[in-house]
């Protein structure tokens, strides 16, 4: 007996629904689990992102190959499977050995692939397989509607993470609260195989269609990929800009996700007028925001970003409209969406894999704007070739004044930006290019030019400039910039937009601790006094080198290690471009690899001072702070040590996090905020002290002809841990929302 219609069509919305909310719920959450392994470096997100869409390419596969067979028998097979799959739960990490350095890009996609690709490419399965049953019954009517349901459900699951999930379950409730939506799918499915029951032999009907339907030509399935690998990659490439300064979680990880999903909902939309108003806004988006792609210096606050982000909807809405508008008839449906599913692993591959080992800096992002701008269908409402009068000779003038006007002012713009850089002037005459580009935006060629033109103009380059010098290097873990400041006689690290250490070129004060280690900060007290703290053989161990500024507190006798788990960070130690470690500390230890995991290898109560100062970016790897991170830090110190904590940022407040695990844990706790003299390179920082000893404590807070050390503030209502840890409490919105103060 079949379900009736009328109730057919709502059974199959919630399906898809359920699959799609799942599906995407589980991906911040399986990699907010990998976390503690991972690290928190914006492309392991990356690396995730490209495992989803890899198994969602064999999920799409999988249900084009089934979608050739009965419905009674596609049913047989898919229920089957999915019970088998159901053997894997609850979701969790494999054991698998850790990843060798240089081996990270690689091991994270094949940690989360083993862990969770059977239930994931099943899941992933049921937006196509869904449509293909429902459209299985004639009278259904188009099945094309279906699909907006199910980036709906995506988006739904994606912002329920960090709004929902996160904050209120821990890791171990999220997993079994998937796992029980994984059986309400089951339900789900099962009663779609039964309202399909009897339906005409899909095989038949797909043959009866394709006889009606026009072949796909082969540019129409190179369009389709370009339309969907376009958006993925931008999507992941705006992601990287979101994780490098801020926190590498899944409240960040999933906003431009979100709005990549998002996109599908309004151009999968049987009412064209949302999308033809977003794609005429498109074009002046890509010429005022796609302009800064190529800014890699001197970018003030958070604006940029969120430019991006709205260019990110922008286009995805523009470029996902016209993949709709070109969808083909519904026999080729499975297709359409593997070819879909396809080009999104194109895009997945070219930002998360090719870029990081091809590029020093993050060019795919301003390359996939202009290939945005080749491919963004023009807008009715800029087509000025439309109006009366104007006919094809004033076409070509129009065009030639466009032009010529584009050009003078990318000649203006570029010399305005190389001898001051004024950033109004530059806004003045930015308008003129992009009044010039929207003359032209009907052949996308020309636009594009235009937007190249524009992006050199602000700020591209100087970053070309940046490249043809070498002095940027690029690993799995971010992007390195090493700068010589003659004026300043001074040489800078900077790991994207933040600085992350300074040594001075001249000979006499080569050797001094600059930045945020100088002798009045937290860390520069404390170690400069660790041998009348802990005797001449004292232990001291660093968390993050950077450029070895702190090496240069060694005294002789004490034994020193270094925790590092970038190798191209150890490159400029071990090469010279900065001389701290080699000078000052040659005998120093450095050990390579994730610091959390490392330290819990190290034998107990083997270090006396233990500096952690992980940053990336901006960007503090969250693994490092939560209890457990803090309780391998505990482990390794000596039974009167401390361990200095820099929360230094701009954007989110540590303190309260680390006293509310001062607190639980019973550990005394000071606080070192210094404001230095920046005239003598030095830069102000926060750091904090945590101790099992209140004496040992007080005695290092001591240290330093009474500098002065403060107490905690009020702790946070709850501790951080692996299993359950959210930022949003901590979050300096004034300074996300604005310039950073």
């Amino acid at each position: 007996m079949m379900i009736p219609q009328s109730a057919a069509r709502p059974l199959f919305v919630a399906t898809i629904l359920v699959g799609s909310f799942l599906l995407f719920l589980v991906q911040p959450m399986v990699a907010r689990m990998a976390l503690p392994r991972l690290g928190g470096a914006p492309n392991v997100w990356n690396s995730a992102m490209l495992v989803y869409q890899a198994l969602l390419l064999g999920g799409y596969y999988y249900a084009h190959r089934l979608g050739k067979l009965p419905v009674a028998r596609q049913a047989r097979i898919h229920l089957v499977l999915f019970a088998l799959a159901a053997l894997t739960l609850p979701v969790g990490l494999i054991g698998l050995p850790p990843a060798r350095a240089g081996l990270e890009a690689l091991w994270v996609p094949a940690l989360l692939a083993l862990s969770i690709g059977p239930v994931f490419l099943l899941v992933s399965a049921q937006a196509p397989l869904m449509q293909r049953w429902y459209a299985a019954n004639p009278q259904a009517g188009e099945p094309w509607a279906l699909y907006a349901a199910s980036n709906l459900g995506s988006f739904s699951g994606l912002i329920a993470y960090p709004l929902l999930a996160e904050p209120l379950l821990s890791i171990r409730a999220q997993s079994w609260g998937w796992s029980i939506g994984y059986g309400l799918l089951f339900a789900l499915i099962a009663l779609c195989a039964l309202a399909r029951r009897g339906a005409v032999d899909a095989q038949a009907l797909t043959n009866d269609q394709k006889a009606a339907a026009p072949p796909i030509p082969r540019r129409t399935i190179a369009l389709w990929l370009g339309l969907a690998a376009v958006p993925s990659g931008l999507m992941l490439s705006t992601t990287t800009h979101l994780t490098t300064d801020l926190f590498a979680m899944p409240l960040l990880w999933v906003i431009p996700l979100g709005i990549y999903l998002l996109s599908f909902v309004f151009a999968f939309s049987g009412n064209r007028a949302g999308v033809r108003v977003m794609t005429a806004g498109a074009w002046p988006a890509v010429f005022f925001a796609g302009a800064m792609a190529m800014v890699s210096q001197g970018a003030n606050g958070l604006i940029p970003v969120f430019a991006s982000v709205g260019l990110l909807f922008l286009i995805c809405v523009a470029l996902h409209g016209r993949l709709y508008d070109e969808r083909p008839d519904p026999a080729h449906l499975t297709l359409f969406y593997l070819v879909m599913s396809l080009g999104g692993a194109l895009g997945g591959l070219f930002t998360a894999l090719i870029a990081p080992l091809a590029f020093d800096w993050a060019w795919e992002h301003p390359i996939l704007v202009l290939a945005a701008a080749l491919l963004l269908p023009a807008a009715p409402s800029l087509d000025w070739r439309a109006m009366p009068g104007l006919d094809r000779p004033l076409h070509r003038i129009v065009i030639a004044v466009g032009l010529a006007l584009a050009l003078f002012c990318a000649w203006q713009i570029t010399m305005i930006v190389e001898a001051n850089g004024s950033g109004l002037i530059s806004s003045f005459w930015l308008v003129g290019v992009v009044a010039g580009g929207l003359i032209v935006s009907q052949w996308n060629w020309l636009a594009a030019m235009v937007l190249l033109w524009a992006m050199l103009a602000q700020g591209g380059l100087l970053t070309i400039k940046d490249t043809f010098e070498g002095v940027r290097q690029r690993s799995y873990f971010g992007i390195y910039t090493v700068r010589d400041r003659p004026a300043e006689m001074s040489r800078t690290l900077a790991h994207g937009t933040t600085l992350h250490g300074t040594q001075s070129t001249d000979p006499a004060r080569r050797n001094l601790p600059l930045t945020y280690y100088g002798p009045t900060s937290g860390v520069g007290l404390v170690f400069a006094k660790a041998q009348d703290l802990y005797g001449p053989g004292a232990r001291l161990g660093v968390v993050g080198l950077g450029a070895g500024s702190l090496a240069c507190y060694k005294r002789p006798g004490e034994v020193w290690t270094f925790f590092e788990i970038d190798p191209l960070v150890l490159r400029y130690s071990e090469n010279r471009t900065f001389t701290y470690l080699k000078d000052c500390a040659p005998d120093a230890r450095v050990v390579l690899g994730d610091a959390r995991l490392e330290l819990a290898r190290v034998p107990a109560g083997s270090i006396d001072v233990l500096a952690v100062d992980a940053f990336s970016s901006d960007a503090i790897p969250l693994h490092l702070m939560t209890d457990e991170a803090v309780a391998v830090y505990e482990r390794a110190l000596s039974p009167k040590g401390v361990m200095l904590l820099h929360i230094s940022n701009r954007f989110i407040d540590l303190e309260p996090v680390l006293a509310a695990d001062a607190k639980k844990r019973g550990l005394a706790a000071k606080k070192r905020a210094d404001s230095p003299d920046p005239g003598l390179g030095y830069t102000p920082s926060t750091w904090i002290m945590l101790g099992r000893d209140p004496a040992a404590v007080a005695a290092a807070a001591a240290a330093g002809d009474g500098q002065e050390w403060l107490g905690l503030a009020a702790p946070a209502k709850s501790v951080w841990t692996d299993d359950h840890a959210s930022i949003l409490p901590h979050v300096e919105w004034r300074n996300v929302v604005g310039t950073p103060q």
